[in-house]
C-alpha cells in the first residue's frame, strides 16, 4: 500500500487486467525517466560534470592556446585567434605591402648601393669628402674608417682599385646628418678636413660624428659632447671601434668641466638645439678653439624664437656670434633636407687687414 497521502503510481503486483510485455498492467505506464534517473518533472536540471550545471552559469569553454574562447576577435572557434608571428617581422601585418608569412621590410643591400663596382666615385671639393655618380642619383661619402662595419644601417660601397685593394665607402645621408646638408647644400668650406681636431658639441649617438671621424682619419681627432645619456651610451659603443674619437658625457653649457679632456681644436661644430646655443659655441670658442680657427653651426630657428621668422632669426644669432668674436662668413639653408634650419661657417678672432 503507498504511504498516506500518496497517489497510486503503478505496481509490479497485477491487480486485474492483461499484462503488456514489460510485466506492467495496460494503460500504467511508469513516467519517463531522464539520462541522470530522475522523473521528469520540477527538478533541478541534469549536470555537465565537466563544468557544472548545464544553463546560464556554465563558463564558456577555454582553448590552452589563447585562453577564454572567443575572447579575441575574429578567427574560428577552437583555433588560436592571435595573429601568428613572423620571427623576421613581428606581429604579421604590421608592415604595409608583402605576402602574409614573409619578411616585409625592404631588402636591405649591406654592400650598399646595388652594383657598388659599377658606381663612380670621385673626390669632392671638400677634402675627404667624395661622391658616386650612380644610374638613379649622386651620393655622397666618405671613406669608411672600420671596413665591414656600419653605424646607423647606412649603406656602404665597395671599389676596388687599380692594385686589386678594395676600398669602403660609406653613404653619407643628408636628412640624417645636418654636416650632410649643408654639403650638399653647396657650402665653400666647412674646414673639416684630414688630420684635423674637432671639437662636437650635441653628439648624439654618432651619426654624424662617425663620419666626421672618416674625414679627419686616424690622423686627427674627434670630441663629441652629449649631456643625454641613452645616446651617450650608443656613442661610447661606437667610439670603442673608432679609436680618433673621444667621447664625453657632459653639457655644453660648462666646458670648464672637460676642459682637462679637450686640448686646442681647429674647427668646432655644433649642432644644439636649444634657445642659447649661440652663448655654448661662444663659450667653447673660449675655452678651446685656437686663434684664427673656425667654426660651424646648425640652427633651428623654432628652437631659439617660434614667433619670429626664420631669416630674423638667422640674423639674430649672427649678431650674438659676431658680439663674442665669432664672424660668419657664410650662410646657407638646409632646405630640403631640414625645415627652418640653417648653417653658419665663419671663423675665430681673425683680424681683418686693412688695405693702405
Amino acid at each position: 500500500m503507498p504511504p498516506k497521502g500518496a497517489s497510486f503510481i503503478w505496481s509490479e503486483t497485477p491487480r486485474g487486467g492483461p499484462r503488456n510485455d514489460g510485466g506492467m498492467i495496460r494503460g500504467r505506464r511508469p513516467p519517463p525517466r531522464n539520462n541522470v534517473g530522475m522523473i521528469r518533472g520540477p527538478y533541478p536540471p541534469p549536470r555537465n560534470n565537466n563544468i557544472g550545471i548545464r544553463g546560464p552559469r556554465r563558463p564558456p569553454p577555454r582553448n590552452n592556446n589563447v585562453g577564454i574562447r572567443g575572447r579575441h576577435p575574429g578567427g574560428v572557434r577552437g583555433h588560436d585567434r592571435r595573429p601568428p608571428q613572423n620571427n623576421n617581422v613581428g606581429i604579421r601585418g604590421r608592415h604595409p605591402g608583402g605576402v602574409r608569412g614573409h619578411d616585409r621590410r625592404p631588402p636591405r643591400n649591406d654592400r650598399g648601393i646595388r652594383g657598388g663596382q659599377k658606381a663612380l666615385i670621385m673626390s669632392h671639393r671638400h677634402e675627404g669628402v667624395f661622391y658616386a655618380k650612380t644610374g638613379k642619383e649622386d651620393v655622397v661619402l666618405t671613406k669608411n674608417m672600420v671596413p665591414g662595419q656600419s653605424v646607423y644601417n647606412e649603406k656602404r660601397i665597395s671599389n676596388q682599385n687599380e692594385d686589386g685593394s678594395k676600398v669602403e665607402y660609406r653613404i653619407w645621408n643628408p636628412y640624417r646628418s645636418k654636416l650632410a646638408a649643408a654639403v650638399l647644400g653647396g657650402v665653400d668650406n666647412i674646414w673639416i678636413v684630414p688630420g684635423a681636431r674637432v671639437l662636437y658639441l650635441g653628439a648624439a649617438s654618432g651619426t654624424s660624428v662617425s663620419h666626421v671621424s672618416d674625414i679627419v682619419g686616424p690622423t686627427g681627432v674627434v670630441y663629441a659632447v652629449e649631456f643625454s645619456a641613452r645616446p651617450a651610451r650608443e656613442l661610447v659603443t661606437m667610439a670603442q671601434k673608432r679609436t680618433n674619437i673621444i667621447p664625453i658625457f657632459e653639457d655644453a653649457r660648462h666646458p670648464a668641466k672637460y676642459r682637462m679632456l679637450v686640448g686646442m681644436v681647429d674647427v668646432i661644430f655644433s649642432d644644439i638645439a636649444q634657445p642659447d646655443q649661440a652663448r655654448i659655441l661662444s663659450l667653447n670658442a673660449e675655452y678651446f678653439l685656437k686663434v684664427g680657427g673656425h667654426f660651424v653651426i646648425s640652427i633651428k630657428a623654432n628652437c631659439i624664437d617660434s614667433t619670429k621668422a626664420a631669416d630674423k632669426v638667422y640674423e639674430q644669432v649672427r649678431k650674438e656670434l659676431r658680439a663674442h668674436q665669432l664672424k660668419a662668413r657664410e650662410g646657407i639653408t638646409l632646405d630640403p633636407y631640414e625645415r627652418h634650419h640653417a648653417c653658419l661657417v665663419g671663423d675665430y678672432r681673425v683680424v681683418e687687414k686693412q688695405n693702405n
